[in-house]
Parts: C-alpha cells; sequence; structure tokens
C-alpha cells in the first residue's frame, strides 16, 4: 500500500483521477515557510544574543544583570566545585606571592651589579697599589744590596800554584823529620772554598804495584772510586795519595828503589809537599819498609812507627786493615750486656827478642840514637799479673807463652797467639783486653799493638794499654780515655784494684763509646780511608762537603679541588693555633758551618756518640747547636723571643715564640695506593698553621689515576716517585724538605689541628727527640729470654711510631746513609719496624727517650680500610725486629719514660677572658 500511495503522489494525483497541481502547490507553501524560518533564525537570533551581551554589563542593578557573577552559594553548591575554588583561590595568593618575591629580587640582583661594578674598581685600584709597592721594595733591595756591597770586605782565593810550576819559594825545614803543616804543606794548594780535591795514583802504573797485597789494592781502589773528595783532574788536587803497601814478600823492592819509585811520581817536585804514602796493613806483622825511604815532605799514614820517624800532627796512626772486602757480620758480634763477663781482663802473648826480618836494618839505626833506653818493666808485668791470677780473687786469664807457633812480631813486641777466630773467642768472654806495649820505647806504635786494640773493641773488651808513651791510632783527634784505660807501666801493681773499681755504668759506657769508634772509623775500608782523608781535612780546616740529598722525582698531578674542612679539624675551642695571616713557605736557615772550624768543634765531632760529622759530609740542617743564633746575612742577627711580653702569654699563643721565632714544618706521608684516603687526610691540612709543604711519598709502582684532582689546601704538595716499594722510603731525606721539622704521618692518621701544633711547640723545645702521639713500649720475656714489642697502655713507654710523630731532619740522614745497612734491609724483608728502627737509631745517639704529647694512644681515621697493622703477623715481626735490632746495636738501646707532655694550663679552670698557653712541663 505505501508504494501505491508513493506512486499517486508522484503522477500528482490521488489515486488514479487526483489533481498533481494541488500537490505541487502544498509542497511550495511549506518549501517557503521553512526556508523563511531558517532565515529569521540564523539572522536576528545572533543580533538580540549580541546586543543582550553587549549591554549587559551596563546595569547599575545587578540584580538586573542576567550574566552576572553570582554567590559562593549559588555557583558553589556541589561539593567538587568548592574544591576546585578553594584551590583556585590558593593558586591565586601563590602567584601574588611569587611575583612580590620576583620583584624583590630583581631589586636585589640591581643592588649586587652595583656593588660588583664597585669591587672591580678597588681591584683595580688594589692592584696598581700592589704594582706601587712591589716597586718600593725592588728599589729598596737594590738600595740594600748596595749598602751591603760597600760593608762587606772582598773575598779573594789564595793563590793557586799549579803542579807543572816549581815551587821555589816555598821554605825549607831544617830536616825532613821536623816537617809540621806550616812548613812542609802547602795551603795555597787547598783554598777553603776548594771542596778538598784529592789526587790518587793508580798504583798499578808503578813498579811496587805488583808487590801489593790483591785485598788491599783492590779494596783501596773500590773505596777510592765512591769517595766524594776524589778526583781525576790532578791539575787542582789538593792532596796527592799514593798507595805502597801492604806488600808481599816475594817481589819486594828494596828501600832504595822504592825511594827512586816515589821520586819519579808526576807531581813529586822534589820533595812530595802534599802527598800522602799510605801504608795498610792487614796483618799483625806489617814491615815498617818505609823507615829508611827518604819521603821528604809527605805525609805517611802507617800502623807502625819509631819516635824517631814519627811526625805529631803531621803523620797519621791508622787502624789495620782486617776485614778488607767484606762487612762485618753484626750478628757475630757479642751483645754489650750484661756488662761483666766470665774474665775480669786476659792477656795471651809471647814475646820475642830476637827476628830475623827486614827491620834487623832498623835495630842498627836504632843503635846510633843518643840516651840510654828506659828500663824494661815486661818481667815485672809478667810477675804481677800471675800473682793475681793466682790469687783466684776474680777470674783472669794471662798466658805468656803460645801453645803454637806465635805471629811474626817486631823486636821487643808481644807476638800474637793462635788464630783469629780463637782470639775472638776468648775476648768474648773478657771485660778487660790487656795490650801491653813493646819494650822498646822508641817504638811508639806497632802493627801488633793496632791489631790487639781492633780486636778487643770489635768484640766489646775494653781495652786496657799499658806504657803511656803509645799513640793509638787517630790519636790527635779521638780522646781514647773514654773508650779505654791508658796505664803506664809501673802501675801494673795497681791494675788488678783499678779495673776491680769500676762501675757498671762507666764500663758499660766505655764499651758503648768502643763500639762507637770502632764502627766509624774501624771496620771497612771505606772507613779508615775516609777517617785518614778527615784527619787531613780537619788540620787544614777545610769544610766537609754537602751530604747527598735524595733527588725527589715528582709526579705530576692536577691540583684545584676546594678543600673542605672538616667539623672535628677545625673545633679547637677557645684556642689560637697561630697567626691570623698565614705565612708564605719559609725554609729554615741551611747549616753552611762557615768555616768556622774550633778545637771545641772538632773534639765534639769526632767523639760524640751522635755520628760521625767528620767523615760524612755535612748535613744541611745544624742539629747539633739547633738554639744557637744563626746570622743570615751581615747585620742580621739572632733576637730571642721568649714566652710572650708582660708574662700574660697571649703574644706567645698568638705567634709561636721560642728560642726560633719563626719556623715552619714539613708534612712526610707515606701512601700505597689509597687515593680515596689519602685525598681526605690532605683535605684534613687545609688551614694548619706554620705548615711549609707537603711531600706525599708514592710508594706504589702504579701511578695515581689521572683523573684524580688533589685538594687545594694552601700549601705546596710535592708527590714523590720512589725507586721500589719501600717503608725506608718514609725518612729518606728528600731535597724537597727545606726545614729541620719532619711531621711523619701516615695516610690513615686522624689527628685536630691542635694536636698538631701542640706537638710541633713541644718539638721545639726538644729538637733532638721524637716527640709524636702513640706511645708503644718494649718488655723482657723472661720465659723466652727475648725482647718483645706490646702496645698495650701502660704507664710508661719507649717508642712513639713514627705514623704520627714530629722529628730532625737530620736523623733522615743518619737513617739513610749511616745505620747499619742490616737494618734496613730487615725493615724491606718484613715490610715493617721501620718506626721501631727510628726510634733505635734516635734513643741510640742520644741516650733519651721520645716524648709523647696528649692523651691520645691511637691515630687511625675512622671507617679507613684496615691497615697491615691489624694482620696477626703485624706483631709476631715486630717482636722479630727488636730483637735483630738488639743484636745490631749490641744492646737495648731503647730508654723507657713515664710523663707525656701537655700545656701548663691543661684542664685548668680559667675565665674566658684568660687564653690558653703552650708550654713544655
Amino acid at each position: 500500500d505505501l508504494m501505491s500511495g508513493y506512486t499517486m503522489l508522484r503522477n500528482g494525483g490521488v489515486g488514479n483521477g487526483g489533481q498533481p497541481w494541488v500537490l505541487r502547490w502544498s509542497s511550495r507553501i511549506r518549501l517557503t515557510w521553512l526556508s523563511f524560518t531558517l532565515v529569521i533564525i540564523l539572522v536576528f537570533f545572533p543580533l538580540i544574543a549580541h546586543y543582550y551581551l553587549t549591554t549587559i554589563d551596563d546595569a547599575d542593578d545587578a540584580g538586573k544583570r542576567i550574566f552576572g557573577p553570582r554567590t559562593g552559594n549559588e555557583l558553589c553548591e556541589v561539593k567538587h566545585v568548592q574544591d576546585l575554588c578553594r584551590i583556585r583561590e590558593s593558586v591565586s595568593e601563590e602567584l601574588l606571592q611569587l611575583e612580590a618575591k620576583r620583584q624583590e629580587l630583581n631589586s636585589e640582583i640591581a643592588k649586587l651589579n652595583l656593588k660588583i661594578e664597585a669591587c672591580k674598581k678597588s681591584i683595580e685600584n688594589a692592584k696598581q697599589d700592589l704594582l706601587q709597592l712591589k716597586n718600593v721594595i725592588s728599589q729598596t733591595e737594590h738600595s740594600y744590596k748596595e749598602l751591603m756591597a760597600q760593608n762587606q770586605p772582598k773575598l779573594s782565593l789564595p793563590i793557586r800554584l799549579l803542579p807543572d810550576k816549581d815551587d821555589v819559594t816555598f821554605p825549607l825545614p831544617k830536616s825532613n823529620r821536623n816537617c809540621r803543616l806550616h812548613n812542609c804543606f802547602d795551603y795555597s794548594r787547598c783554598p777553603l772554598t776548594s771542596g778538598f780535591p784529592v789526587y790518587v795514583y793508580n798504583s798499578d802504573d808503578y813498579p811496587f804495584g805488583s808487590s801489593l797485597d790483591p785485598l788491599i789494592k783492590q779494596a783501596f781502589e773500590a773505596t777510592v772510586r765512591t769517595n766524594v773528595y776524589v778526583t781525576e783532574k790532578a791539575n787542582i788536587a789538593c792532596v796527592y795519595i799514593i798507595l805502597v803497601g801492604e806488600m808481599q814478600e816475594p817481589g819486594m823492592p828494596k828501600p832504595t828503589e822504592l825511594e827512586q819509585q816515589l821520586h819519579s811520581l808526576p807531581y813529586w817536585r822534589t820533595d812530595g809537599h802534599n802527598h800522602l804514602i799510605i801504608n795498610l796493613s792487614r796483618k799483625s806483622e806489617t814491615q815498617n819498609f818505609l823507615y829508611n825511604v827518604s819521603t821528604g815532605r809527605a805525609m805517611i799514614a802507617q800502623s807502625t812507627f819509631y819516635d824517631v820517624q814519627y811526625r805529631a800532627g803531621f803523620d797519621i796512626v791508622v787502624s789495620p786493615l782486617v776485614h778488607a772486602m767484606s762487612e762485618p757480620n753484626f750478628l757475630e758480634i757479642p751483645p754489650q750486656v750484661p756488662v761483666k763477663r766470665k774474665y775480669l781482663f786476659s792477656f795471651q802473648g809471647e814475646k820475642i827478642e830476637s827476628l830475623r826480618s827486614s827491620l834487623q836494618e832498623v835495630r842498627s839505626f836504632e843503635e846510633e840514637i843518643e840516651g840510654n833506653a828506659p828500663a824494661d818493666y815486661d818481667d815485672r808485668i809478667i810477675a804481677t799479673l800471675k800473682a793475681v791470677q793466682d790469687s783466684k780473687l776474680d777470674f783472669v786469664l794471662v798466658e805468656f807463652t803460645c801453645k803454637n807457633q806465635p805471629k811474626a812480631s817486631l823486636p821487643t813486641e808481644w807476638a800474637l797467639c793462635g788464630e783469629r777466630d780463637d782470639r775472638l773467642e776468648l775476648l768474648k768472654l773478657s771485660t778487660f783486653a790487656l795490650i801491653i806495649t813493646p819494650g822498646d820505647t822508641h817504638l811508639v806504635i806497632s802493627a801488633g799493638c793496632a791489631m790487639r786494640l781492633f780486636e778487643a773493641l770489635e768484640v766489646g773488651a775494653i781495652p786496657v794499654v799499658l806504657g803511656e808513651q803509645v799513640q793509638l791510632p787517630y790519636n790527635d783527634v779521638i780522646r781514647w780515655n773514654e773508650a779505654a784505660l791508658i796505664i803506664p807501666k809501673p802501675r801494673i801493681t795497681e791494675v788488678h784494684f783499678l779495673l776491680r773499681s769500676i762501675s757498671d755504668n762507666d764500663l758499660l759506657a766505655m764499651r758503648r763509646q768502643g763500639r762507637f769508634l770502632w764502627e766509624t772509623y774501624f771496620s771497612t775500608s771505606d772507613n779508615v780511608f775516609s777517617t785518614v782523608l778527615a784527619i787531613i781535612r780537619t788540620r787544614i780546616q777545610i769544610p766537609a762537603a754537602p751530604i747527598r740529598e735524595e733527588t725527589a722525582v715528582e709526579i705530576p698531578h692536577r691540583s684545584g679541588k676546594a678543600a673542605g674542612t672538616d667539623p672535628n679539624m677545625a673545633d679547637n675551642g677557645d684556642l689560637d693555633l697561630g697567626p691570623v695571616e698565614t705565612e708564605p713557605p719559609y725554609a729554615s736557615p741551611k747549616y753552611l758551618r762557615n768555616f768556622t772550624l774550633t778545637a771545641m768543634d772538632i773534639y765534639r765531632n769526632w767523639n760524640a756518640a751522635p755520628g760521625p760529622f767528620h767523615l760524612f759530609p755535612y748535613t744541611p740542617f745544624d742539629p747539633v747547636l739547633p738554639s744557637e743564633a744563626k746570622f743570615l746575612g751581615s747585620g742580621t742577627g739572632f733576637r730571642p723571643i721568649g714566652g710572650g711580653a708582660g708574662g700574660s702569654g697571649k703574644e706567645f699563643q698568638a705567634a709561636l715564640g721560642g728560642n726560633v721565632p719563626r719556623e715552619q714544618f714539613t708534612v712526610v706521608m707515606l701512601t700505597y695506593e689509597r687515593e680515596e684516603v689519602l685525598m681526605n687526610s690532605l683535605e684534613r691540612l687545609n688551614g694548619l698553621p706554620y705548615l711549609n709543604k707537603v711531600v706525599v711519598v708514592w710508594n706504589s709502582p702504579k701511578l695515581p689515576s689521572e683523573d684524580l684532582l688533589w685538594p687545594d689546601i694552601g700549601v705546596p704538595i710535592m708527590v714523590v716517585r720512589t725507586e721500589k716499594n719501600s717503608l725506608n722510603n718514609r725518612f729518606l731525606p728528600w731535597d724537597q724538605i727545606d726545614t729541620e721539622a719532619i711531621l711523619s704521618i701516615d695516610d690513615d692518621a686522624h689527628l685536630r689541628h691542635d694536636e698538631i701544633m701542640f706537638g710541633f711547640r713541644v718539638w721545639r723545645e726538644a729538637r733532638d727527640r721524637i716527640v709524636g702521639f702513640p706511645g708503644r713500649y718494649h718488655a723482657w720475656d723472661i720465659p723466652h729470654q727475648a725482647w718483645l714489642y706490646n702496645s698495650n697502655y701502660s704507664c710508661e713507654l719507649s717508642m712513639v711510631l713514627t705514623g704520627a710523630a714530629f722529628f730532625h731532619k737530620y736523623y733522615a740522614y743518619l737513617y739513610s746513609y749511616v745505620m747499619p745497612q742490616a737494618i734496613r734491609d730487615m725493615v724491606d724483608e718484613y715490610i715493617n719496624c721501620e718506626d721501631i728502627a727510628m726510634n733505635f737509631l734516635v734513643s741510640h745517639l742520644t741516650r733519651k727517650p721520645p716524648i709523647k704529647v696528649t692523651s691520645r694512644w691511637t691515630f687511625r681515621c675512622p671507617g679507613c680500610p684496615q691497615a697491615l697493622s691489624h694482620d696477626d703477623s703485624h706483631f709476631h715481626e715486630r717482636h722479630k725486629c727488636i730483637n735483630f735490632f738488639v743484636k745490631v746495636y749490641g744492646y737495648m738501646p731503647l730508654l723507657y719514660t713515664q710523663f707525656r707532655v701537655d700545656s701548663v694550663l691543661f684542664k685548668t679552670r680559667l675565665p674566658h677572658d684568660k687564653t690558653k698557653c703552650f708550654k713544655f712541663i
């Protein structure tokens, strides 16, 4: 049906007979009306809306507004709408506050910009002022130099006579036997500033060289190669040396032949002045073949002299060269304690009245001497000593007849019995060793007596020399009465009483001094040759050459990291650590000796236990007289400064004070592949007063990381590369250390600034001691009869660990160059005990214990990695080290002390307006 209706409409009518025009008209009317309605809606409605929107806000009455704002109750009726409203209000307030802050910051930035501009102008003005001050300082220095030049006398060297010139004007003595330095030595060849050059002839270039003892010649040549004074430039030499003995019997030249060969030396110059002829003896049967040789003005150094041959102050009595090519074995040397041994004294020897030797000519020559020989006391000596032995009051051993064939000797001399090892075994059991001088008083010294003296000193038997006319080795510079007893032969009846009356303390002191003399001047070929040169150099008053310093090979590193401030380091209470303004690096005054050698200095240096200053080149710092005035230049004196003006103590606290009012110290820090720990330790040194520089001893073969940034602590940091990993590197005398005071510190040590400063002040008043914080002590283990190392808390101590301690740089030279090599080898073997070795050395030299400051017993930083000291084997190794060091030194040098040092006002209640002062109790 629907389809049929639709068909009818298309055909213009209803059904088959409808009217099509009516339908067409109705359709047009409907379309027209629809179009008109749409036009009205699209045109007039926007106009009406636009009208109301533009005029709605002009209404005066708020109630008439159609789209006006509504109250909160009207709009915020729903809960989430209310929350949104509150958020909107909060954000609006924050925006308003931020805007206010922005405006305030803009104002501050503008003010700071003005200040920056003002600072820039001030900096420019300061630069100009600084430049002007530099110009003024430069002009003042120039004026000062001109003034000093006007007031200083001109120094010119003495006239140098070259070896190729004849010394025609040199005065001739009446006899060569009257030679002394003033008439047989040419001082013009040895200016004070010459450095004492020595030229040594090659003995192989001359016929007598083939007759020399091979061991002595080899040892002599090895020593010459390493001596600092030997030069190959003969034209500048001060002294010329030729080795002529010990000679072997086969092929030995006749006296006339030897004399001709000596006179043919290229620099002999007719009389041999400034020459030294050395005749070393390795055995007791030494030939004195130089007696019948004309040596002119040449000096002679040998072990056998007759009184008509020996020229006091000119010739030199040397010790026998027993250890020619070998070092002494310290483990075989008996200890110095117990003081008293099995035998009170001992003597073995046999007197030979006649002997076939080359010395028979000497006896014929002696007969020509006017005067009668003194009485021979040997028979009375034999009777007295046998009576003492028979009395059995003390154990003594005297034998006047050798069991085997005695050694060859000079007439009237007591020949040695047995082999050297057998004699040493007897001396090890003897408290005293008797040395009977030859019956012929014209024989002032013989090789046999010198050999007896050498063996007695070697094993710690105190020499008792019967015969005051004897000239012991190096007698003009060594006080032998400190190590030996020299008794006239007529007092033989009082010898037993005298030996029994000596106290144990005196015995130990003499034995220790004898050991020191033997080690320093007798023990090796190097010591003998160095001693001979040192005697000549001391006689002509030429200062020693500077000692060798270790050249520091610096490892490049980047710095610039700002060092932080550890609150634990900075918390010093109301204590002032130093001056307000930090001083620039200031080196300690160098010890140049200034050519002021006096007799007091000579005897002090040759006989004092604190080191063989004369043998070894002098150190740049003066360890002996630290408190004396040092003149730094003409017109510059020493002004002592005490603890503060007026006794208030404030001045002492604000300044360094003391006897050396201006001084700094160097930190030496040993490290091994602990970069983070090292950087933290370096940062803790930031701002430390009186710090000159920091020397970091890099003990690892692996270099520091390339990206490692080192802290800037206000002073130079020198990173030193070492040749090998050794704890001995801690004590090397690096040339970069410019101060006398050294603070040796581990890379994990944790000390406050006030503790370090107090330790520095205490060290300045005890410069010859080790001053530090952690104390340790040694103890005797009775069940095991050995020494033990102990780190437990105790009321006494004998060591201060060098992981945090001050010491003088002088001890670094002695530790590295003078202390027995066996000790340093043991430190390298165990990688341990270097601090014990330094305590042994200082106590041995000073006979004083170290000084502990503050109540610190440990110094490790919290949280640091474990150190080697936490290993169980650490203490066992230190036990072994102590016992080995005791064997090397021959006794226990460590001394106990039962006090520590604190400031005077330590734990003293004071008003707040009073300041603390540091002082040594």
